[in-house]
């Protein structure tokens, strides 16, 4: 687990330049690798390429970038490359030595082999970069669902990359800018895949590769996909459930198993839902022995699980960490440094909770944790999803005006794509409804030929959705979306790299993943039971309440639950959102967004309550981002 940046601009060749603008944006970095940093550079070239390292294999031979014995061939790793060994074992017996032990040297010469194809052979979570001076090529490429990230910046002068958007950031070819456009997608909570907060800056795309090539004296790109999260076209009629039931089990066995490799020790996070209970009763039988669990708990009991989390340790003899957070925690600094690292907004202070469980984390001496993220997106464990096949259920209790919509509500563009407008899209846009009266007049000129809506549809492949069943579309938009731009950025990676921790979500081990689609929908949720087949699966594993447990939301208390919680997010409107920052950022009206925020404090309906928080959050932190980024302001100190 690391960070990577780097350049190619062709014009910039002298090594002391490249030297100095490298070392800036290695700088902002160092918390994905404080154990090592190494560069390389072709200096004739214009090219850079950068690394800081978080040792977890292959601890005293793991320095980054990798290059071939002649110097034709240099890679940057960050993630985890998992049956290293065996690769490494059959290369070697084909005279394909790796330089190093760690698994990241697989990489180099799995490209000798296979060329391209290189990506095909590789399992586990990654971003690469590696240059070929042979072929006078760049190859930027990310893992199958973006669980670890990788962004560029392609302009005239050349392209930047990097693990994280800052370290792009501070190369002097990047203006530092926050786009309208992408402003408008964070206030509604659904970015359109492969853009970013700021101008200029892309995300490469799950499953994607970028391939820079030097054409006739200047670079030229393109992106190839090489992997994607394919459903078929149809499914068994009756089939019989214990096969899959079986397939689940054995492949879950095999990703957990496969992820408890390391040379530290790797805990779990815990929380009271059936992913992360799962995972943590395998990885106990399989390590025999304790496993250290981490678990996060809220002081609000309609957003705490952690008296579940509790009775499944006691169950498995784990070492349980409880972190218990309230306002002093959520809000103020820690809530400041979270957007920071984020890089854009989030709905709810979840992030903030993740940030301080994985500094618990390192605390404990931890670099590494096994993660239940993906499995909802697998096995339709998200109400929304049952809604799009089976219908509406209740109220939506705590999802309603947060990931439930309390209404029906319809796109054409979504209608054209799906057939249907998917359940996990309508709240968000009620959410950009209500924000309408808000915005600048310049934000309103541009919403008068720019359907946020539409656009994030537009990039959704309409031949992976064609034809399919109304869960697997449902299943497939979010995976596209949401999974890679909130849960496994905000939620995940940046959260946990900011304290150099690394998280392994099993669920997301591409052999299990591609082996869930193939599950026919009544089987992934059975009689109306969401995740019927992993229960099922873990039915000895999980105790018998978990196993008979609804989906639980996994969310921190919002402001509007507790009037400390209130007055702690007041205290920072009042310092980020001043008449100077609201012009300088240009997005809002002034007295339109204060009057907001004033009157959402003593909104009475709940389901509107959850929308206002999500409002303000959104509002505040894009003043934040501008703050940090635009203005450079310094991160406060957290205690």
């Amino acid at each position: 687990m690391c960070g990577i940046t780097g350049f190619w601009n062709p014009h910039r060749t002298n090594e002391r330049d490249l030297r100095f603008t490298l070392d800036g944006m290695l700088d902002v970095l160092d918390h994905r690798g404080p154990d090592d940093r190494g560069s390389r550079f072709y200096a004739d070239k214009g090219l850079a390429l950068g690394h800081t390292r978080l040792s977890i294999v292959g601890l005293d031979h793991g320095h980054q970038p990798i290059a071939s014995k002649t110097g034709d061939y240099a890679v940057t790793v960050n993630g985890e490359l998992y049956g290293y060994k065996r690769i490494r074992t059959q290369l070697a017996c084909e005279s394909l030595e790796c330089d190093g032990k760690s698994d990241s040297a697989i990489s180099l010469p799995l490209y000798l082999k296979h060329g391209l194809k290189f990506v095909d052979h590789l399992r586990g979570e990654f971003a690469i970069v590696l240059y070929d001076q042979k072929e006078n090529r760049l190859i930027l490429v990310r893992d199958r669902f973006g669980v670890k990230p990788l962004y560029y910046a392609v302009n005239e002068r050349g392209v930047v990359w990097g693990s994280e958007v800052k370290s792009i950031l501070k190369h002097p070819d990047v203006p530092v800018k926050l786009c309208p456009q992408a402003a408008v997608h964070q206030m509604m909570q659904v970015m359109v895949p492969g853009s970013t907060a700021f101008e200029g800056v892309q995300a490469l795309q799950p499953g994607h590769m970028l391939i820079v090539q030097m054409q006739s004296g200047r670079l030229e790109t393109r992106t190839q996909r090489w992997w994607d999260f394919t459903f078929p076209t149809s499914h068994e009629s009756h089939p019989d459930p214990t096969e899959y039931v079986q397939g689940v089990q054995d492949r879950l066995i095999d990703a957990v198993a496969t992820r408890l490799e390391a040379d530290v020790p790797v805990g779990c996070y815990l929380s009271g839902g059936i992913d992360s209970c799962s995972i943590l009763g395998l990885a106990t039988t399989l390590q025999q022995s304790p496993i250290k669990a981490f678990t996060i708990a809220f002081d609000s009991d309609a957003y705490d699980e952690s008296s579940i989390a509790k009775r499944m340790a006691e169950r498995t003899g784990a070492e349980q960490e409880l972190l218990r957070l309230t306002e002093k925690e959520l809000y103020g600094p820690a809530f400041e440094r979270a957007t920071w690292h984020a890089e854009r907004t989030f709905y709810n202070t979840l992030a903030v909770a993740k940030w301080h469980m994985s500094r618990r984390v390192r605390a404990c001496n931890y670099k590494a944790v096994i993660t239940g993220e993906g499995s909802d997106e697998l096995f339709g464990g998200y109400p929304f999803f049952k809604r799009d096949w089976l219908g509406r259920e209740g109220e939506g209790g705590i999802f309603a005006g947060a990931i439930l919509a309390e209404e029906d509500l319809h796109h054409d563009a979504w209608q054209d794509l799906c057939g249907f407008t998917p359940s996990w899209m309508q709240p968000w846009m009620l959410v950009l409804d209500r924000v309408k009266p808000l915005w600048s007049d310049s934000i309103r000129d541009m919403l008068q030929t720019y359907d946020p809506v539409a656009e994030v549809a537009a990039a959704i492949d309409s031949e992976q959705v064609r034809g399919r069943h109304a869960l697997d579309v449902s299943q497939y938009t979010w995976s596209k979306t949401m999974l890679e731009g909130q849960i496994l950025t905000w939620g995940g990676d940046r959260m946990d790299m900011a304290n150099s921790m690394e998280a392994r979500p099993a669920f997301l081990d591409h052999h299990l993943a591609e082996y869930a689609t193939t599950i026919p929908p009544e089987i992934r949720i059975r009689n109306g039971v969401e995740k019927w087949v992993l229960r099922e699966a873990m039915v000895n594993v999980l105790p018998r309440e978990l196993y008979e447990r609804e989906k639980f939301a996994f969310m921190a208390p919002p402001a509007h639950t507790d009037p400390v919680k209130r007055n702690a997010v007041q205290e920072m409107i009042d310092h980020w959102i001043t008449p100077e920052r609201v012009q300088a950022v240009g997005l809002f009206d002034y007295d339109s967004i204060t009057k907001f925020i004033a009157d959402a404090w003593h909104e009475q309906d709940t389901t509107l309550a959850r929308r206002n928080d999500i409002i303000i959050n959104h509002t505040l932190q894009l003043h934040m981002l501008h703050g940090q980024y635009v203005e450079e302001m310094p991160l406060p100190a957290v205690d």
